[in-house]
């Protein structure tokens, strides 16, 4: 029996969640020598993944919308590169194999047979930092390469708008588009990640959006208008957007993160839809797990986003948390926006 740092929903949060208060780390027992369940295994976990959805899933029962909520009192899960421990019967796995899935965010985790399935084995044929396959090489690369080739369809020559373009899926679009030929505009809500943006990133243009009017920035930076819009915020980034989009202009709903803490009776109301009536713009929504995204482009995202990392045409930014003691400042901070690229908990660093 071995003692655990756990991450625990335990209070419904109004508005950002408070470190220390509705998220908090706990000590509990694992007996990681116990015997595997059928299928299953028990692990050591690495790193976690950060995401902005989280925040819809720590919320009272009834409020739930778009995610199941947590329980209160139980463990936060999310992705997570693991180290198996022990392997039960059927399981497929060995000692020391290393695996991505869905998990605790923990020092230690059982894994029965039902969630073991969400579990793969790392395939890492140019030795890449294993948190990555929690950002460009997870969930969050995949959806930015998914749904911009199967939704936004770029052409070269186009310009793409691209909103949180310093986070976890921004980063990824904005390097894709300027691999296809396109001019990536970029927002972001700090000077700091401006420079990022366009030092790091590559980024053609952007904008800091709390300093400046969204409508008339993207007018001066665009001003025959935008083919693209990858949308990670909603309320008025997408107002602005659907004004700057040219006719048959490609709207892709991946996020609402500006409304993700506002009460649903006060979230931002979009005034201008009615233009995508006249522009015949292509507004679509989504989610990696949908027919047609994961799995029609996994194989794909995988082999090419490794090869670019690589070879350096790729460059990805991470946003490491270090120990389970930091975990609630780190997830509070994500959903403040503090985050410069991928947020990942580094589960056993110790405070340098």
């Amino acid at each position: 029996m071995v003692t655990s740092k756990t991450l625990i929903f335990a209070h419904v949060p109004q508005g950002i969640p408070v470190a220390g208060k509705d998220v908090t780390v706990e000590a509990r027992p694992v007996d990681t020598d116990a015997t595997p369940p059928t299928g299953g295994f028990v692990a050591r976990v690495l790193y976690a993944s950060f995401d902005p959805y989280l925040r819809h899933r720590l919320v009272d029962a009834a409020g739930a919308r778009d995610f199941p909520p947590f329980e209160l009192g139980a463990s936060i899960v999310n992705g997570v590169v693991v180290e198996v421990l022990r392997s039960g019967e059927d399981s497929g796995l060995s000692k020391d194999d290393v695996l991505v899935g869905m998990g605790p965010i923990a020092h230690y985790a059982i894994i029965g047979p039902q969630d073991a399935v969400t579990f793969q084995k790392v395939q890492n044929p140019f030795n890449l930092d294993l948190k990555l396959f929690l950002g460009p090489l997870g969930m969050p690369g995949l959806t930015a390469y998914s749904a911009f080739y199967e939704i936004a369809r770029p052409k070269k020559g186009e310009k793409i708008f691209i909103s949180a373009a310093s986070g976890a899926v921004g980063q990824i679009v904005g390097q894709l588009a300027k691999r296809e030929g396109l001019t990536a505009i970029g927002s972001v809500g700090s000077d700091a990640k401006l420079t990022i943006l366009k030092e790091k990133l590559g980024f053609d243009e952007g904008f800091n959006y709390k300093k400046v009017d969204v409508l008339k920035e993207l007018k001066r930076l665009a001003p025959n208008g935008i083919d693209i819009y990858y949308d990670n915020v909603g309320g008025k980034q997408l107002e602005a957007a659907i004004t700057a989009l040219k006719d048959f202009g490609r709207i892709v709903a991946c996020g609402y993160a500006s409304q993700y803490s506002v009460p649903h009776d006060k979230q931002y109301g979009v005034r201008n839809t009615g233009l995508v009536v006249g522009k015949r713009i292509t507004w679509r929504g989504f989610t990696v797990f949908d027919d047609g995204f994961g799995n029609k482009y996994a194989a794909e995202h995988q082999q090419n986003v490794q090869k670019w990392i690589h070879d350096g045409s790729i460059r990805p930014l991470m946003s490491v948390t270090r120990g389970m003691d930091r975990a609630p400042e780190g997830l509070v901070g994500l959903f403040r926006g503090e985050n410069i690229g991928k947020a990942v908990l580094d589960v056993w660093a110790k405070d340098a």
